[in-house]
């Protein structure tokens, strides 16, 4: 049986074949995004200690990370994961993950103000 090989759709990878092929219009890009990221905070229930989470929750909160990112403008952004298996969490990965899906929703509002200003002819 013959495999054909998956296209590269990592956003580095994406962003090489853009740049190979010529294309130099403006766009977000990992670095862009990473520059917007003023700083990331992280916060676990189950080390908290906070009281707002409150009622039986059958350790469901164990394995429970957020991230939110806080942009230069002051926007912020948020991400989240949730481990299956308690065995399994680690705070590492979990705010890793949560922090992945957190500038996963960065590229759509960065992409509509790039688009805004380009509307709007401003050189971007």
């Amino acid at each position: 049986m013959n495999h054909i090989a998956s296209p590269q759709t990592g956003d580095t990878a994406i962003e090489q074949e853009i740049k190979s092929k010529g294309l130099t219009a403006p766009l977000i890009t990992p670095a862009y995004i990473e520059a917007n990221i003023a700083s990331e905070h992280y916060h676990s229930p189950n080390t908290a200690g906070d009281q707002c989470w409150t009622g039986e929750t059958n350790g469901a909160l164990d394995t429970l990370t957020f991230c939110v990112l806080v942009l230069r403008n002051g926007f912020t952004v948020t991400g989240e994961s949730a481990c299956a298996s308690p065995k399994n969490f680690n705070t590492e990965i979990g705010r890793k993950i949560a922090r992945a899906n957190a500038v996963q929703k960065i590229r759509p509002l960065m992409g509509y103000a790039l688009k805004q200003k380009l509307r709007e002819g401003g050189a971007a």
